[in-house]
């Protein structure tokens, strides 16, 4: 177990952050995990320890939108999901995590400013799209493998449809419940989940509930206008971060 006091100062908001964003934001802000925890140990073990805590949260965070998602997209998405976290398999440890970092921070934020200055309209009116769904499915299999940083992708796919926000979540909830699940048998392929690693996990594990029941009743107190809102501003600053991130460690 990591015993190191620096570590838990990051890791117990990362946790928090990560639990609202599964309960009540569809992953919005959850891409400050591994970051936040990188702060006090490597991004590869930040990724290994998080892992385990994503997939109890995926289940604690699926449970109240069961049968409410969109199955059309979830057809469309998962095995473009399969694809970049085979993708992210074969390829780990080539890529820096400045690259990473910069890439996802920077594609984040044009999207969010792509739809703040009023472009996004024509994606708007496409709804869904089998190539755009897979494509940026991919990208998201990809980046969570690496680093959990898997929302902005696939929600530069989703939030152009302006899905009902119970449906938007409860997608991209169980979208990640099986990302996450397929990740953990390529994490322990490739000996991530080390015995120090996961004992850590389950130290920040009773977190979760709590993470997840502050998401579902700030999701209930907040309308649909200002849940798109807040889901933007969220995106754009993690991109920020993740560029902030990526410029540090390059």
């Amino acid at each position: 177990m990591i015993a190191d006091p620096n570590f838990y100062f990051f890791a117990v908001p990362a946790v928090l952050l990560t639990g609202v964003s599964k309960g009540g934001f569809g992953g919005a802000f959850s891409g400050v995990a591994v970051p936040l925890m990188a702060l006090a140990i490597s991004p590869l073990q930040a990724a290994a320890v998080m892992l385990p805590v994503l997939c109890l949260m995926d289940l604690f965070g699926v449970r109240p939108y069961l049968g409410k998602w969109d199955t059309a997209n979830l057809r469309i998405i998962v095995p473009g999901s399969l694809i970049g976290i085979a993708l992210g398999t074969l390829t780990f440890g080539l890529l820096s995590d400045y690259v990473i970092r910069m890439m996802i921070g920077s594609i984040t934020i044009l999207f969010v400013l792509n739809g703040w200055l009023g472009l996004a309209s024509r994606q708007v009116k496409r709804g869904r799209s089998a190539v755009r769904g897979t494509c940026w499915a991919s990208i998201s299999g990809f980046t969570s493998f690496l680093a959990h940083t898997g929302g902005p992708p696939i929600m530069m796919y989703l939030l152009p449809q302006q899905m009902e926000k119970v449906a938007y979540v409860a997608t991209i909830n169980l979208f990640f419940l099986i990302a996450n699940a397929v990740k953990v048998l390529a994490y322990a392929g490739l000996g991530q989940l080390s015995l120090a690693n996961l004992s850590t996990s389950i130290v920040l594990s009773p977190l979760v509930p709590l993470g997840v029941w502050m998401g579902l009743w700030l999701q209930s107190k907040v309308n649909q206008v200002w849940f798109y809102r807040i889901a933007q501003t969220c995106l754009f600053l993690t991109g920020i971060q993740l560029i902030y991130q990526g410029i540090n460690s390059g």
